[in-house]
């Protein structure tokens, strides 16, 4: 293990967290940043919290310093899709333009290895619905523009340095820790699994489908949907890959098979046992029909090996902690 620690940006967030717990969980000393925002201080249970934002580059040196930091892991970021498109400066103010200046304050301070949490929005509407990591970005909205240009400047400061990363492009990440310690607990979420769960709780009065005529099996769009817990391993994975002396990478993680909405809505009604009020509403601007990874490069380079491919696993996992959160909400 290493004798340093590594600094998790975003920490209180969703993916943060699950990560956090794991590395914790192995041994590994860990230290979270987070303007709370949309994170909540539970989430990272025992370790280190640093409250602030992670463009402010005063502060993260202080914390590169006192912690000793030789890697870090980078979540903070705004990741609502429809709020990117109304937004577009918040996005790249929040994300590019923070991930910018904590690049050039870790260049500052000898940290030459970083894990970035990047997304599948890169990719925009690919052709035939399957994600390569080899084919052109065409990001459609201010989100996964955000991170493309982050991705690029990854890019070129490892070109002209000693500096290392990892990238993942995550698909549509879902579920909750199987334990319940910890799990999603955005409010105003967007994502279906999570306001599905929402919904057949009560805390939502419907769950709708967007757009109802796509040409898949059912007419609803596919996604490919991957379980937090394994999402949360990738970055532990990527982590090892660096320490081995890996060469800078982008991978895909996600699963390489999809589910619709129809078939996610049937698996949170049948492990709930009761039925969601289900609203068809027409489709939404720039929402691909199939969005899949081809995701064989993170399996062999990355040794990733998911745990929890399992849809009604990632259901079950996700309704539990929404349960949770009715009894004590976070």
């Amino acid at each position: 293990m290493s004798q340093k620690a590594i600094l998790i940006t975003g920490g209180a967030g969703y993916i943060g967290s699950h990560v956090l717990l794991q590395l914790q969980l192995r041994g590994e000393r860990v230290v979270a940043i987070d303007n709370l925002y949309t994170g909540f201080r539970q989430a990272v249970g025992t370790a280190p919290l640093v409250i602030g934002d992670v463009g402010d580059r005063d502060l993260v040196a202080g914390v590169l310093r006192e912690h000793e930091i030789d890697t870090v892991m980078h979540f903070a970021a705004n990741t609502i899709v429809p709020e990117s498109v109304r937004d577009p400066l918040k996005y790249y103010g929040n994300n590019t333009c923070a991930t910018r200046n904590l690049l050039e304050t870790c260049m500052h301070h000898g940290v030459r290895r970083l894990v970035f949490s990047s997304t599948a929005a890169v990719y925009g509407i690919p052709a035939g619905g399957i994600a390569d990591e080899d084919m052109p970005p065409a990001p459609v909205n201010s989100y996964g523009s955000s991170k493309l240009v982050s991705e690029w400047m990854l890019r070129d400061l490892a070109a002209t340095s000693d500096f290392r990363y990892v990238s993942l492009r995550y698909f549509n990440v879902a579920g909750s820790d199987p334990q319940g310690r910890i799990g999603q607990s955005t409010r105003t979420a967007t994502l279906l699994i999570k306001v599905a769960c929402e919904a057949i709780v009560g805390k939502r009065p419907h769950v709708s489908i967007f757009g109802t005529d796509y040409d898949t099996p059912d007419g609803t769009g596919v996604r490919d949907y991957v379980h937090v817990e394994d999402v949360a391993r990738a970055h532990v994975d990527a982590l090892d890959y660096l320490r081995r002396g890996g060469a800078a990478a982008v991978f895909n993680c996600g699963y390489s098979h999809g589910y619709s909405v129809r078939e996610v809505l049937a698996s949170v009604q049948r492990i709930a046992g009761r039925n969601l009020a289900i609203r068809e509403e027409p489709r939404r601007a720039g929402d691909p029909p199939v969005l899949i990874a081809r995701a064989d490069r993170i399996r062999s380079q990355l040794r990733w090996n998911p745990q929890f491919d399992n849809l009604d696993a990632i259901v079950d996992s996700a309704l539990r902690w929404e349960r949770k959160l009715q009894q004590k909400p976070w």
